[in-house]
């Protein structure tokens, strides 16, 4: 058997829904196939405060998928990671713009620029604490 496909989970501690609206916002996310709640899941027991958490999402982004969800109650969500998620583009400006808006309440890396493989590229952490990675190869004539 292959592996079909590979989608990085992102994880969150009640801050899903703002995450998944930024990236919407940001990155012309789409969610595909609702929004999963804690508070629909049959059988299991969930105080009222947390019925509303994400328990999943799987949002496309581009031709990737990245699925999306709060922790359940009480356990904690790591704040540091070795992790970066990394956004192939083919326009340098829509780069620049994707960038500045996912870079809103958070915090710049590496600002855009012209990296010395022959492409544009920014790192950053997003207000959720994603860290992402913007490369667009430079077009050869």
């Amino acid at each position: 058997m292959a592996i079909t496909q590979l989608n990085p989970y992102l994880a969150f501690d009640g801050t899903a829904e703002r995450a998944i609206q930024l990236y919407e916002r940001a990155l012309g996310a789409r969610v595909e196939g609702g929004i999963m709640r804690f508070g629909e899941a049959p059988g299991m027991e969930v105080a009222p405060a947390d019925r509303n958490r994400v328990m999943h999402a799987m949002l496309r982004i581009g031709g990737g998928i990245v699925m999306v969800s709060d922790a359940m109650p009480g356990q904690p969500v790591a704040k540091e990671s070795n992790v970066e998620v990394c956004l192939q583009l083919d326009d340098p400006e829509d780069l620049d713009r994707r960038f500045a808006a996912l870079a809103a309440g958070g915090k710049v890396t590496m600002a855009p620029h012209d990296a010395f493989w022959g492409a544009r590229f920014g790192a950053l952490t997003d207000a959720y604490g994603i860290r992402w990675l913007f490369n667009c190869p430079k077009k050869t004539a």
